[in-house]
């Protein structure tokens, strides 16, 4: 059974740094696509963040870029989004999903990840 668990969110000030972590039951980095989706109270939850392992590339949304990082590491199971410079417009819950196996390409369509995590609240506020 597939099983992703985030952690590392919480409460900080703008300007400020997180880093997020999804632990995998059976992270495998080259078998699929695995990435980082938010939402907002009142709004629709959005990519922010996919590792594709067949173009060995990672994508980030317009408002990630530059500011934030995924990575990922086999051995610990785990992959990660470094959060930097946050805004108030990043407050949001954060989840950690995957595709199937052997669905290596990205996809900023909710429904093309099968598996997720509970999420992460991740709050920018002074």
């Amino acid at each position: 059974q597939v099983q992703l668990v985030e952690s590392g969110g919480g409460l900080v000030q703008p300007g400020g740094s997180l880093r997020l972590s999804c632990a995998a039951s059976d992270l495998s980095l080259e078998s699929y696509a695995i990435g980082w989706f938010r939402q907002a109270p009142g709004k629709e939850r959005e990519l922010v963040s996919c590792f594709s392992s067949s173009e060995g590339k990672t994508y980030y949304s317009a408002p990630a870029k530059d500011r934030f990082t995924l990575s990922g590491d086999n051995a610990r199971n785990t992959v990660y989004l470094h959060l930097t410079s946050l805004k108030p417009e990043d407050t949001a819950i954060y989840f950690c999903a995957r595709r199937p196996h052997g669905y290596y390409f990205c996809s900023d369509h909710v429904s093309d990840f099968h598996f997720w995590g509970p999420g992460t609240q991740v709050t920018v506020s002074s």
